[in-house]
């Protein structure tokens, strides 16, 4: 995060309200936490890359998702500097938050149990995200 908490994309909540779904809103903006299984996220297997639902910044590269178990697109590693972390202690637990650096949007979780080369497990809302399939060859 940048100094004093700005991004270089800042809205109001009304505006994300308007350009945002109200699950979306509530995931991004509030850092809600969408429900284990629920996301098509999941099954998508395509190549391509994974935007900010919120401001559209790529976050992850399709070739770092994998089958995590937990209910939750999860990826190995994000693309760098496209998502800052910070320690969450909700929950009566301690936990690292991940969100876009560009629009600051709750984006899930990171652990370390992820598979190699990183050992990381970003735990991502499927909500937070919008895939986009790399155009076929010859486009």
């Amino acid at each position: 995060m940048s100094e004093a908490g700005k991004f270089p994309v800042e809205k109001s909540d009304d505006d994300w309200r308007r350009e945002l779904t109200p699950e979306q809103f509530e995931v991004l903006r509030k850092h809600g936490t969408e429900r284990a299984g629920s996301s098509p996220l999941n099954y998508e297997k395509r190549d391509g890359t994974y935007r900010c639902a919120g401001c559209g910044q790529v976050l992850f590269e399709a070739r770092t998702k994998y089958e995590s178990g937990s209910g939750w697109p999860s990826f190995w590693e994000p693309v760098a500097g496209a998502v800052e972390t910070r320690v969450d202690r909700s929950l009566f637990m301690r936990r690292i938050e991940v969100h876009c650096s560009r629009c600051g949007g709750h984006l899930g979780h990171v652990f370390d149990d992820g598979p190699r080369p990183t050992g990381q497990r970003y735990c991502m809302n499927g909500l937070a995200l919008q895939f986009e399939p790399k155009a076929p060859s010859g486009s």
